[in-house]
């Protein structure tokens, strides 16, 4: 390839560019980008490591699927029934194939100030396992699963052409990229290294066997293809040691587990310093460490202060290294105490080029926003307010909804909490608290939630990080109500702190989702557990890297069938790769420019055909069926002669799945099954769903132009009404939509009657825009809710916000 930097990707392959008067490139995807071209330069074009592979065989004269006898046998090397005749020949042709990486052991001596038996100092011999993180960077830039979800360059993208509007979602559209750019030479090219670590343990029922495994991705990928376990995307490069350092006191041994953790990683790290690339010049720079820490010194904020809406100055690195010096030397600067460090005089990060790891620590929505301000502490604090009771007693009013989890029982007999729990509860809350607790502290909850919805969004914009800020100064705003109720003395709270930093580290490193500790919790099934499992639990270790190995060996193998079956003068039928590289669903950033067009699903055979009108009448409480569809036909029909009566049959069904790019939602119109000898029945199910009172656009973005209604029932005209290829449903009204409330910014509705009689209609299916989930106004009644007090219900309607993707 010539040494041009307009011949060179400079954002994702799979961006249509085009070249706009004003030097902005606009992509097929509705945004502008501001490109750099002096970054991400190729400096010629290089074999891969599937087509170095390919020209071994070639020359070896070997089939595709070798080391394996035949096409059979290759396709067996990931199932269960091996056709060979024993575990051990299986696992010596594996042992044949191209692998990752390999994995090396450093013994570590760790000296204690306990003495033994001798009056000699007791010291612990640990082990770490690590991978070399510079060939596992060259490992993922050279995968061809990743090429068409990848980045080289970094580039401000806006969702309008005069740059007005910023949209940061991947690492490339954040500041970081860019400023790092800046210190290097022209055309270089930066890995941006992405570190996660989380102990975890590995015995489940007996034993205390851990592991600490290390993580490492790049920023280059996609968050999209990062966050997908199944692709690979993030890698495992080492296992800390996870000794309980019984050598030292328990005073000592705190800060002997904090020194062991800083040397290993300098090891584990230590290629990283003067790294480089041949084909591209790689600059693999850390820019982001996703950890489960409760508590990350990232400020200079005091620690009396950590509850007020601040803007403390963050840590310098150099000044950092500095008081940690002195220290060392013997001297005593305050600001060690003041800063909050530890006499870890050679931290990991000291020598790392170019890195500064207080930018580098991220947001984590699962440990400081869902499980730590949303559960530990504001669901605390509205207990403590209305009771424990009363909050079950409310979460059990929640009407059942599709995809919505009921908590039939509360949330006090919730014995084990994860973050899917904590999500569930934030879809309700508010609605709720409504009328059980003061109006600040439900503008408190609110604020609380409008935050962690606006930090979890996928794609950010100007007006969403404005709006993440703006919930975060009406909590501080509010806040005291809860010092008047005696429910806290205090805020400084570190979790409650580090939401000052979101927008910050959103602005530097991109959109929070991309760096969730949520991915490293799942990926030690993978990588601990399961390797775990398959050791005999004696020096599991060294067998949990080998089983590593051959795994991720099984894998390449599989994705070098996968891309041979695609080239040229190949035959796909000849290779059958069981890759499973692309299992997952996740969900890509959706551009808001293209109209998002939904389909509404009926399944191919009515559930109940040829229903009476009687039935309809009592089963589905259509009790103004037959007048309604009188309506719609003079409406629509004008030339049908026919009047509907109780003589006519309709085939029924139970639902209707509206489908969207990446989201499905089903709306039920299933009537009540009585029990049936040892079977259980099943209560009736009549969603409510939004309804278009007149013409749209197709985006959801505002309560503009839609109203509730209730589905009672979903049906097809038969065919004395003509050939009427639309599908119909039976909807019973709801009020217009009331002013928000001030506290709680959601709407009211009421049911729409007249003369006492509900007011219904029948519609087209598709115009149901979306469902819908009522929550009962329950005021300030306690522990006793009915059906009497579901008359007048408060609308909890998932707003989709307009944004640039």
């Amino acid at each position: 390839m010539d040494d041009n930097p307009a011949l060179s990707k400079t954002h994702r392959v799979t961006v249509e560019e085009v070249e706009d008067e004003d030097g902005m490139s606009f992509t097929n995807n509705g945004r502008y980008f501001e490109p750099r071209t002096d970054a991400g330069w190729a400096l010629h074009e290089g074999e891969t490591s599937f087509a170095k592979y390919r020209t071994y065989q070639e020359e070896e004269g070997e089939d595709p699927w070798s080391p394996f006898e035949d096409k059979e046998d290759n396709q067996t090397q990931n199932r269960s029934k091996l056709s060979f005749h024993n575990n051990r020949s299986f696992l010596q042709r594996v042992d044949k194939l191209p692998r990752g990486p390999g994995w090396t052991c450093k013994k570590v001596t760790v000296r204690g100030n306990c003495e033994d038996d001798k009056g000699e100092m007791l010291q612990e011999d640990v082990e770490l396992w690590s991978r070399d993180p510079v060939e596992c960077v060259k490992e993922l830039i050279g995968n061809l699963a990743f090429k068409e979800h990848m980045a080289y360059s970094p580039a401000k993208a806006y969702a309008d052409r005069v740059g007005q509007h910023r949209v940061i979602d991947e690492m490339w559209t954040a500041d970081w990229w860019g400023k790092k750019q800046n210190a290097l030479p022209e055309g270089a090219t930066i890995a941006p290294i992405i570190l996660s670590s989380d102990k975890t343990s590995l015995s489940q029922f007996r034993g205390d066997k851990s592991a600490w495994p290390v993580y490492m991705s790049i920023g280059n990928i996609a968050k999209a293809k990062r966050r997908q376990a199944s692709a690979r995307a993030t890698v495992l490069i080492g296992y800390l040691p996870a000794s309980k350092l019984d050598c030292f006191t328990p005073d000592a041994r705190s800060l002997a587990g904090y020194r062991l953790f800083h040397h290993c990683m300098a090891l584990l790290l230590q290629p990283l310093i003067g790294a480089g690339n041949d084909v591209r010049r790689i600059y693999p720079i850390l820019a982001a460490y996703v950890a489960d820490f409760p508590e990350q010194c990232l400020c200079l904020v005091a620690a009396n202060d950590r509850g007020d809406a601040l803007n403390s100055a963050m840590h310098d690195p150099e000044s950092t290294k500095e008081i940690l010096h002195k220290r060392k030397i013997g001297q005593h600067p305050l600001e060690f105490e003041a800063n909050g460090l530890r006499a870890v005089y050679k931290p990991f990060w000291a020598d790392l080029p170019h890195a500064d790891i207080f930018l580098a620590f991220t947001p984590d929505l699962l440990h400081q926003l869902h499980k730590g301000v949303f559960k530990d502490h504001l669901v605390k604090w509205c207990i403590d307010i209305i009771g424990e009771d009363e909050i079950d007693a409310r979460f059990k009013a929640i009407p059942n909804y599709p995809g919505l989890r009921h908590f039939k029982k509360g949330i006090s007999s919730v014995k084990q909490w994860t973050g899917c729990e904590h999500k569930e509860m934030q879809r309700v809350f508010v609605g709720l608290l409504s009328g059980a607790v003061p109006s600040r502290v439900l503008v408190v909850a609110r604020s609380i939630l409008d935050f962690s919805y606006h930090a979890q969004l996928h794609i950010q914009m100007t007006e969403s990080l404005e709006a993440l800020q703006t919930a975060l100064t009406v909590f501080h705003a509010n806040k005291d109500i809860l010092k008047e109720l005696a429910v806290r003395e205090h805020f400084n709270i570190p979790k409650l702190h580090q939401l000052s930093h979101y927008v910050q580290s959103i602005t530097l490193l991109g959109a929070a989702d991309g760096f969730n500790t949520e991915l490293p919790e799942r990926l030690h099934i993978d990588f601990a557990k399961d390797s775990y499992r398959a050791s005999n639990k004696r020096d599991y270790e060294e067998q949990m890297a080998l089983w590593l190995q051959r795994q991720e060996a099984v894998f390449i193998r599989s994705a070098y069938l996968d891309w041979l079956s695609q080239q040229p003068h190949s035959n796909p039928h000849d290779f059958d790769a069981d890759s499973d590289m692309d299992s997952e669903s996740e969900t890509p950033n959706l551009p808001a420019a293209e109209p998002l067009q939904a389909s509404h699903v009926l399944a191919k055979v009515p559930a109940h055909p040829h229903q009476s009108v009687q039935t309809i009448i009592t089963a589905h409480g259509a009790t103004e069926f037959l007048p309604a569809l009188q309506s719609f036909l003079l409406k629509n029909l004008p030339h049908n002669t026919i009047v509907p009566g109780l003589q006519d049959r309709f085939d029924l069904y139970r639902q209707v799945v509206i489908v969207m790019p990446l989201k499905r939602r089903r709306i039920r119109a299933t009537p009540e099954k009585l029990p049936s000898g040892r079977k259980p029945g099943t209560p009736a199910q009549f969603d409510m769903a939004l309804i278009a009172d007149r013409p749209r656009s197709s985006h959801l973005h505002t309560l503009e132009g839609v109203r509730v209604a209730q589905v009672r029932a979903i049906f097809t005209l038969p065919h004395q009404f003509g050939a009427y290829s639309r599908a119909l449903a039976y909807v019973k009204w709801f009020t217009p939509f009331k002013p928000p409330d001030p506290s709680s910014r959601m709407r009211q509705v009421s049911r729409s009657t007249h003369q006492l009689r509900r007011n219904a209609a029948v519609i087209h299916v598709d115009e149901i825009v979306w469902p819908c989930h009522l929550i009962p106004r329950m005021g300030q009644s306690k522990q006793q809710y009915n059906e009497e007090q579901k008359k007048l219900l408060t609308v909890s309607v998932k707003v989709v916000r307009s944004r640039a993707a």
